[in-house]
């Protein structure tokens, strides 16, 4: 299981199976959610994610086209996570966690990026991670 959470602490995240993918974004809205010039991700079965707070949601309308819900502290501001909203309202399979509040760096030491996606926002000098797919836009969904 991992676990990791917000800046403050008010906000704690648990996941109990191994990530779907695990992911370099290099999108504008990512840039803005961090402050960061990519976010690394986790994608993981929603059903398995565990929050424990109030995170705060924010929508948008993603550059995909897809309407997608990101979820903050809303004490400190960390970026914690994000999904896609389905047509019902409800939250999709999986969700994209931000893997940089995970506590256990040995997870994060283990799971190099397997896919760089909207790779043409790459900032130019910045290399591509060896042995991750490239993607110009969001990864094609099995």
């Amino acid at each position: 299981m991992a676990s990791g959470g917000c800046f403050c602490g008010n906000i704690r995240v648990q996941y109990n199976s191994q990530p779907i993918m695990s992911v370099l974004c290099h999108c504008s809205d990512c840039r803005k959610l961090t402050g960061g010039l990519y976010t690394y991700n986790f994608a993981i079965k929603t059903s398995d994610l565990t929050i424990t707070g109030s995170p705060k949601g924010v929508a948008k309308t993603a550059d995909s086209g897809n309407h997608i819900k990101n979820f903050f502290c809303p004490d400190c501001g960390t970026p914690l996570y994000g999904h896609k909203i389905q047509s019902s309202g409800d939250p999709d399979e999986m969700t994209i966690l931000r893997a940089g509040i995970l506590d256990d760096t040995e997870i994060l030491n283990r799971s190099k990026p397997q896919a760089e996606i909207y790779n043409n926002g790459r900032i130019e000098w910045l290399s591509p991670v060896d042995g991750a797919e490239q993607f110009a836009g969001m990864l094609p969904r099995p």
